[in-house]
């Protein structure tokens, strides 16, 4: 398909004040704290429509009628050039159609949040990438493990979606203090000394969330509502409980069966944050600015930190990014969790975001999402040798970011 190539002026705004009527007077109300997105920049009729056919015709022969139920968001600059919403939030009741408000579990594009979220407290001073986990948790059982280790995936802790399994007679639904105390007591053996290679392991955002909450006071999920999710004004996106097992929308496997849940439900910051696609539009666009996060913090998000051996993909801080040899950049990470499938991208070069997510198995959306680059810029996408099938649980053995395969989760 041929390529589409648009230059549109991207723009920013900054810190500012509101203003408020107090007894009849204008007063100033400080929202210095709030976080605004940058202001895009809206698409005349023809370049919309441009965009909208060419991506229309790419979605329906990639997704659209193939088995897909869930949402697609395509934006330039912040502004929305393609848009769908397909199927059921209950494929065996038929009864609720997913729309632009029904959250879907992001799974571990859910990672993204969690550690711009404890970026955030680095940035407070209320810890350091470099400190130890154990200043967190004395008596923490192996040595070396650090915040920034944790974020990389260069940590060496085993993977708890394995090592729990031992625990499936004795607990309902495990938790992340659950984890942690597995490996305060159990001391499973980790892979690897620290920071001496990548391997993938949910465990480290499990411990990030404990982190986030040690630090915090509060919950993983209340810090995440507070902090991150009311100040974008993500009014579809919460952080999943167990309380929220009756109302969540739930996932099914490729032939609509529904997928039952697991003693793994209970954990969070590797998962278990709902949203939808404009509200990860929201979340992308934050990120164009330095009103989450300074830029050297996100600049330090998004550097590869795993270049073992050479390969185009990498890790960063919480992030998964394509490095081509033509010197193209994606910035992204995607995800499955049971039934769930999520495929979250960001084209900085173009500003562009791409936003897949499906409650019903198809791993078509993970190819669809990765061969959409080349419709933005030369993406290399027939010549790279490979497609990114969005899972993310690599063996231990994996000196470098390269999804594997998996039954399970990512």
């Amino acid at each position: 398909m041929k390529t589409i190539i648009y230059t549109l002026a991207f723009l920013f705004i900054s810190y500012g004040c509101n203003e408020a009527v107090s007894n009849g007077k204008t007063v100033h109300v400080e929202d210095s704290l709030q976080y605004y997105p940058p202001t895009p920049k809206q698409l005349d009729k023809q370049e919309f429509r441009q965009y909208h056919r060419v991506l229309s015709s790419y979605f329906d022969s990639m997704l659209i009628g193939k088995g897909f139920n869930g949402s697609i968001l395509v934006a330039k600059d912040g502004a929305v050039i393609y848009e769908k919403y397909v199927g059921y939030a209950d494929l065996l009741k038929k009864d609720s159609l997913i729309t632009s408000n029904t959250p879907l579990h992001i799974a571990s594009s859910g990672k993204t949040f969690t550690a711009m979220a404890l970026l955030r407290l680095v940035q407070e001073n209320k810890l350091s990438l470099n400190d130890s986990l154990q200043k967190f948790f004395p008596g923490f059982p192996y040595e070396g493990v650090t915040v920034k280790t944790l974020l990389s995936h260069r940590s060496g802790l085993p993977n708890y979606i394995y090592f729990m399994e031992a625990e499936k007679k004795n607990i309902r639904y495990a938790t992340n203090n659950d984890v942690l105390n597995f490996l305060m007591t159990k001391k499973p053996n980790r892979n690897f000394k620290p920071d001496t290679r990548f391997a993938y392991s949910n465990t480290n955002f499990v411990m990030i969330a404990l982190l986030i909450e040690k630090i915090s006071g509060k919950t993983f999920p209340a810090f995440m509502k507070e902090n991150v999710f009311d100040p974008l004004q993500m009014k579809n996106t919460y952080v999943f409980s167990l309380a929220d097992t009756l109302t969540a929308v739930s996932s099914f496997n490729a032939y609509g069966g529904l997928w039952q849940n697991d003693m793994m439900e209970g954990t969070y910051g590797d998962k278990n944050i709902y949203s939808t696609p404009q509200d990860m539009l929201k979340w992308d666009q934050a990120l164009y600015t330095e009103q989450f996060l300074s830029k050297t913090l996100l600049d330090s998000a998004f550097k590869p930190y795993s270049n073992e051996r050479p390969s185009v993909h990498n890790y960063g801080l919480g992030w998964r990014m394509l490095n081509l040899p033509n010197g193209k950049k994606v910035i992204y990470h995607f995800g499955r969790w049971h039934g769930f499938n999520a495929a979250f991208a960001r084209l900085t070069d173009e500003k562009v975001t791409i936003v897949i997510l499906g409650n019903k198995y198809n791993s078509r959306i993970y190819k669809a999402a990765t061969k959409s680059y080349d419709l933005f810029g030369n993406y290399l996408q027939n010549k790279n040798g490979r497609d990114d099938d969005g899972d993310e649980t690599e063996s231990i053995t994996t000196n470098a970011a390269q999804p594997g395969a998996s039954t399970k989760k990512s």
